[in-house]
């Protein structure tokens, strides 16, 4: 006998199916950033490749010596910077003109993601790819979905905006605006977990994978 759908189910089906087209913009542009990002290492000259693989070897040597941040203090300075980035695109997503600030956001994260991963393969080879994957994926596996819908949620308030604005009836917006704010508090409670797995736990998992044999004078 086949199941039916939930209500819960039935509700998160249809707004996919509605929204389909746009997520998959959306995807594609953060997409577009990790590959340009990836890409972007080529560009590099030999001096800001060898400082950065030098403040690599320095924060290797950190990890092994337990000499990084203390927990507590990256925390708040992860949930901190969390917080800036959505609270920055709720007000982008509460005007019109937010929109391709909003799309731009979520690019340069793609493009920083890219980055990271990229010059980390392309200096250590496996062993700095294993090193990206812990110490990247985990916690933004949480913090990518929560920036796309909350771009997603910021467009669609801005076109029941514009749609308001143009058959002037004004009554109808607040409900969509308490809507879009409280997808926004939703996301900052995941943001938190992120936080708290970035600051806790991610360290833990970098120190048992960082890479052993890293040459800090590399010919490039």
């Amino acid at each position: 006998m086949k199941r039916r759908p939930g209500p819960l189910e039935h509700t998160l089906r249809s707004h996919f199916q509605s929204q389909k087209s746009l997520y998959i913009f959306v995807t594609t542009l953060f997409m577009m950033g990790v590959i340009f990002g990836a890409v972007l290492v080529n560009s590099l000259d030999p001096s800001q490749k060898e400082g950065l693989l030098h403040y690599l070897g320095y924060f290797f040597q950190g990890l092994k010596d337990g000499t990084i941040a203390e927990p507590e203090v990256a925390f708040q300075h992860s949930l901190g910077d969390h917080l800036k980035t959505i609270g920055l695109m709720w007000i982008l997503g509460l005007s019109v003109i937010g929109i391709p600030v909003l799309l731009v956001l979520l690019f340069l994260k793609g493009l920083v993601i890219g980055f990271t991963v990229g010059f980390l393969f392309s200096k250590l080879s496996w062993q700095g790819l294993w090193f990206a994957f812990v110490s990247i994926v985990p916690q933004n596996l949480l913090i990518i979905p929560s920036m796309i819908i909350i771009t997603m949620a910021g467009i669609r308030f801005s076109i029941t905006l514009i749609k308001n604005r143009l058959i002037h009836h004004r009554g109808a917006i607040y409900p969509h605006f308490v809507s879009f704010s409280l997808l926004v508090t939703g996301m900052a409670v995941v943001m938190l977990v992120s936080s708290a797995f970035e600051a806790y736990v991610s360290p833990v998992m970098m120190k048992e994978v960082v890479p052993t044999d890293i040459t800090l004078n590399q010919n490039f």
